[in-house]
């Protein structure tokens, strides 16, 4: 099979199309053809080896698996004979091992039927940011009617979930984003938008009962003077830091040691992936009130470069690789 492949941590130049072997189903796996492909942070992440504590589960020196990718949607080829809940021909999305290529297994809980609506490029673009939205603004957060809920990098893939989550909870959100993208987020239910180009979260005096973070590029100070008194802070991840050894995950650390001192909810967010979450996502799709953005679609071939474009900032929304 045709798959995207790395023998060691670096940029995107060291990722290769090669012709290798397909995956051997073991008892608990679902073999997927897969049609599409999601493409996330958490693979830049993963393909780097950075920060460097990421390399403590993923091979210290080398990935441990060597075709990327975790999102993915397609046709179920084959099943575990531990497998009950899907069979082959199925359309199905969800989490696996090695997206990035022709065939890739997944674990059946982290697997749920394709939402019947959607292309398979459209629902590659839910599991990882789709779930990630849904344990901030659903678990973590709690978010409910009436509240104030700002969403800093609304336009990009977690965000443009967490505003739509946020809104079908009954929330007023308000969208953080670059000047290209105000249109894209007010149409994903956010009543007022600010353009980090012009105008600073704190300017208009405005305190977030939420506030769901995932640009990374705020002090913790920063964020907490527009956050009520007893407001909660998601933290999404730490993108905009260098550094090789924390990479801006250590305002995380922060703010699990600040959170029990103060009288706000400072929350480290992690995400969660099972069916039960992307069968939560597939209600709100089939009710109309979640949909994907998709920003670009890419051929196999050219990963690589799908992922310096999401590194680069330039997605409105979320981009998928084509097998």
């Amino acid at each position: 099979m045709k798959a995207i492949v790395q023998d060691r941590y670096g940029p995107a130049d060291v990722l290769e199309l090669r012709d290798i072997d397909p995956p051997r189903v073991g008892d608990d796996d679902v073999l997927v053809r897969v049609h599409a492909a999601g493409v996330d942070p958490g693979v830049w992440h993963l393909m780097t080896g950075l920060p460097y504590p990421v390399r403590l589960g993923y091979g210290l020196r080398r990935p441990r698996h060597r075709v990327p990718g975790m999102d993915l949607a397609g046709v179920v080829e084959a099943v575990g004979r531990h497998v009950t809940r899907f069979a082959p021909g199925d359309e199905v999305y969800g989490t696996g091992a090695g997206s990035y290529a022709e065939y890739a297994l997944a674990p059946e809980h982290k697997l749920a039927r394709k939402p019947a609506a959607l292309t398979f490029a459209e629902a590659a673009a839910i599991p990882v940011s789709g779930q990630t939205a849904l344990t901030a603004v659903r678990d973590a957060a709690t978010v409910r009617p009436d509240q104030r809920v700002l969403v800093i990098g609304a336009g990009g893939g977690v965000g443009s979930y967490a505003v739509q989550l946020a809104a079908a909870a009954g929330a007023h959100v308000t969208g953080v984003c670059g000047p290209t993208k105000p249109d894209l987020v007010r149409s994903l239910g956010a009543t007022d938008v600010i353009d980090h180009t012009r105008e600073d979260i704190t300017d208009r005096g405005v305190r977030y009962d939420v506030i769901v973070d995932t640009a990374g590029n705020r002090t913790l100070t920063h964020l907490r003077r527009a956050l009520t008194p007893t407001g909660t802070l998601v933290l999404v991840g730490g993108e905009a830091a260098t550094g090789r050894l924390l990479q801006g995950f250590d305002r995380q650390l922060r703010a699990l040691l600040l959170s029990p001192l103060v009288g706000q909810r400072l929350i480290p967010l992690v995400a969660k992936e099972s069916s039960e979450n992307l069968d939560a996502l597939t209600a709100l799709v089939d009710a109309g009130r979640l949909r994907p953005v998709l920003d670009r679609s890419w051929p196999l071939a050219e990963t690589a470069d799908a992922i310096r474009h999401l590194r680069g900032g330039h997605a409105r929304g979320k981009n998928v690789v084509l097998p």
